[in-house]
């Protein structure tokens, strides 16, 4: 006899296959894969010592120094006192407890969003956690990845599950093609633009749709990075050949017969004909234009066409308010174009968008210029020591330092403006990161969201610009 099942979400796929048991309303997770950097992991270790517990999985853990290491230097050590606690504290866990560790000297070394997949680490069908909202990256690859607190972090280290609520779903399907010029980047802030930085809280969001199965893993990989920015628990892409072939062959992916039988299982994780979701987002991929956020939101953000927003046209008080105090705080006139803001600092990088093709897209538009007098430091920081190799083998790097661009090391760096990779007090920077907060990349900066080639471009120019009109190769 068959016994009829409902058509599932891959979410409900990836779930049913990790529930370990659940009440009052929350249920325990078993956790496959479990990244640890120095920021939140210096306690939960401290916590299980004290305990007296052992770690339940060493091999399901990865450890990789990436928010506080310097970016410039290395060769002479960590100085700074702060980060040179957490770096020695998190070398000394690792060798402790017998981890995988890549420390600053290994070239496997970078932001744990990027070494993962890149690692055949992060793989379909596994559920993956990390001291780190931004987790969200890896439900690229079909796993479904979220981000925990850090006695969430002692406890999966104890216990090899997490606690957690039942998410809802959502999926966010992005009709037709996109223009040329317009990124991975430019969906993930239209779509935030869209739905506001709480449009998306207590939902686990599937992107699927023409535009979404026509980017590479690393472009999948910046749409769920941002995820988190729209509220979001957590974000999955369908696996298709393109994930299968980005994964083959990776140090830690399956090999021989096991990638067989891999391969057989991971092609189920799509979501079923006719499976329902808790709600749905359309949008027309055509009409999306290279995005700039003018606020201090994630979700103040618009075309680079477009005028920065009057509060006084505003008919929601709260908004209006919240309008008013971002200008303030980020210098802007009402009504301003976009494409005139002038900029003092370009960053490229992150985990959002560090990866080698986000390097090339960003070369492209700086080959044979220079970047403008007016900007004072341009930066860019490659997602990890093999980003920064291929970089080299292909002279992407040397296209960076002509046209004026630092060559740094790799880590999370001008993100969240750590060991002096910082802008001033009230400078501005076209930057290729996931967070425009207050002070996210130094004291009163004042930070703009692009993607990598509007960055480019924006060194070069001095100011935003529409990369569209006359700055693509041909």
């Amino acid at each position: 006899m068959t016994i009829a099942t409902s058509p599932r979400t891959l979410f409900q796929k990836l779930w049913e296959a990790h529930l370990v048991g659940s009440s009052d309303g929350r249920a325990q997770i078993y956790i496959d894969r479990h990244l640890v950097h120095e920021v939140s992991s210096p306690q939960a270790f401290e916590g299980l010592r004290d305990a007296g517990r052992p770690l339940w999985r060493r091999r399901s853990i990865l450890a990789v120094p990436d928010h506080n290491v310097p970016t410039t230097d290395r060769a002479n050590g960590v100085s700074e006192g702060l980060s040179k606690v957490q770096l020695d504290t998190l070398s000394n866990n690792a060798g402790a407890n017998g981890l995988r560790y890549f420390p600053l000297t290994d070239v496997r070394q970078g932001i744990v969003h990027v070494v993962g997949p890149e690692q055949g680490f992060t793989l379909p069908g596994l559920t993956v956690v990390c001291g780190d909202s931004h987790t969200t990256t890896h439900g690229a690859l079909g796993c479904l990845a979220f981000g925990i607190g850090t006695s969430e972090v002692e406890h999966v280290m104890a216990t090899q599950t997490v606690f957690m609520p039942v998410p809802k779903t959502m999926r966010v399907t992005f009709r037709g093609k996109l223009a040329r010029g317009v990124s991975a980047k430019d969906m993930a802030l239209f779509f935030i633009g869209q739905v506001g930085t709480s449009g998306a809280t207590g939902h686990v969001i599937e992107f699927d749709g023409e535009a979404v199965t026509a980017l590479s893993i690393e472009g999948r990989m910046t749409l769920c990075n941002m995820s988190i920015e729209a509220g979001a628990r957590a974000a999955l892409i369908a696996v298709d050949d393109e994930t299968i072939t980005y994964v083959k062959d990776r140090p830690l992916a399956p090999k021989g017969a096991m990638w067989e039988e891999a391969v057989a299982q991971w092609r189920d994780l799509v979501s079923d004909a006719g499976a329902l979701f808790d709600s749905v987002v359309s949008i027309d991929a055509g009409a999306i234009a290279p995005q700039v956020t003018w606020g201090t939101s994630p979700d103040m953000v618009g075309a680079v066409s477009d005028l920065v927003p009057d509060p006084q046209t505003i008919g929601d008080p709260t908004r209006r308010s919240s309008v008013a105090h971002a200008l303030a705080y980020m210098g802007l006139q009402p009504n301003t174009k976009l494409d005139e803001i002038q900029i003092d600092h370009v960053f490229i990088g992150s985990c959002t968008n560090s990866r080698i093709e986000d390097l090339r897209a960003a070369a492209q538009i700086l080959k044979g210029r220079k970047v403008s007098d007016r900007v004072r430091q341009a930066l860019v920081v490659p997602g990890s020591g093999l980003v920064a190799q291929q970089a080299i083998r292909e002279g992407l790097d040397r296209v960076f330092v002509e046209a004026g661009f630092q060559w740094r090391a790799p880590g999370c760096s001008m993100c969240l403006g750590m060991n002096g990779d910082e802008i001033g007090s009230e400078e501005r920077c076209a930057s290729t990161s996931n967070r425009n907060f207050e002070g996210r990349q130094g004291d009163r900066g004042r930070t703009h969201l692009v993607s990598p080639q509007m960055a480019a471009a924006a060194a070069i120019a001095g100011t935003f610009v529409d990369i569209r009109e006359g700055w693509l190769p041909t």
